[in-house]
């Protein structure tokens, strides 16, 4: 019997090795890897650019407290902030720190601003923002909130891209819409550019935030951001998943006229921007930056879509 907690209904199959799209059994077995440790590998497995640069990190030192600069810190900061809508990056561990930091920081600028009654969030039906009590209920999936009651408050439900049903939602009480750009675990549904449009609208017009949850599809859909098609500009943006190469990491990007709640013991992280995990993040973007990278990503994932299709046709 195992001695791990018993939360995975987990394969009977263990892996020893990976090479890029690849994985090796301890059986000598060859799998060609389509989960990505759940859309993390997004170079592959130990892609050598990854494995030189945490390899010569980890010789000189892997935890430093954010009490003191960190300089691989400062430069993913900086890199995220000169190609994004961010003036400021908040640097965690995962996806679900990401989601957490971001309710927090979406709370703490209206306390700032002398509006603290507007704290609920608008959330869509089927949306997955983490495990954590208060990512839980923002998604409020009753398969994942079942026996973690009671209930954590502050976040209304509407169904998925429903334009009229946000418009309804919106009270003096709502402090931000928060969606994911393209929906994951409640079947990979991609909201509409003119639904973000709409959105922002409404949150321009309310006064209100839009925090777009791009976890699990920040550099992965051929575009530096999902959302950037849309052309609008966000206010807050947590991100993880594929950021680190496989390496946890996990980010809040946030723009400076949202940030002024954030000041120093609002908000922190141990582990979080550590410099082995800095180091990874700025080489998964020394790849991501190549010229040409992000194009061949859009060209593969329509030839795969194609391909898909055909298939598809050709057996109904």
């Amino acid at each position: 019997m195992s001695s791990v907690l018993d939360t995975y209904a987990r394969k009977n199959i263990a892996f020893k090795e990976g090479k890029g799209c690849y994985l090796f059994t301890e059986n000598g077995d060859k799998y060609l890897d389509f989960v990505q440790g759940i859309a993390t590998n997004i170079l592959g497995h130990c892609h050598e650019h990854l494995v030189k640069t945490i390899q010569d990190q980890s010789k000189k030192l892997w935890h430093v407290s954010n009490a003191f600069v960190i300089p691989e810190q400062e430069r993913l900061a900086k890199r995220l902030t000169d190609n994004t809508f961010a003036d400021f990056v908040c640097f965690q561990n995962s996806g679900t720190e990401a989601t957490e930091a971001s309710i927090k920081i979406a709370r703490k600028y209206f306390h700032k601003i002398g509006k603290p009654e507007k704290n609920r969030i608008i959330t869509m039906k089927g949306s997955f923002h983490g495990r954590t009590l208060a990512a839980l209920f923002a998604a409020n999936n009753p398969k994942h909130t079942e026996g973690f009651g009671p209930k954590v408050e502050g976040f209304d439900q509407v169904p998925f891209a429903d334009h009229e049903a946000i418009k309804k939602a919106i009270n003096k009480n709502t402090a931000a819409i928060m969606i994911e750009t393209i929906m994951g675990e409640g079947g990979i549904k991609v909201v509409p550019d003119f639904c973000i449009k709409g959105l922002r609208e409404l949150c321009d017009e309310h006064n209100i935030l839009l925090i777009l949850d791009e976890v699990q599809c920040a550099y992965r859909t051929g575009d530096f951001f999902a959302f950037e098609k849309s052309g609008i500009t966000p206010d807050i943006v947590p991100i993880a998943k594929g950021i680190g190469g496989g390496f946890p990491l996990g980010a809040c990007l946030v723009t400076k006229k949202v940030s002024v709640g954030m000041t120093p013991g609002t908000h922190g992280s141990t582990f979080g921007g550590n410099p082995l995990a800095m180091v990874a993040g700025n080489a998964v973007l020394d790849i991501i930056f190549e010229k040409d990278f992000l194009n061949n990503v859009k060209k593969k994932g329509k030839y795969f879509d194609e391909s898909l299709n055909k298939i598809k046709n050709k057996y109904p």
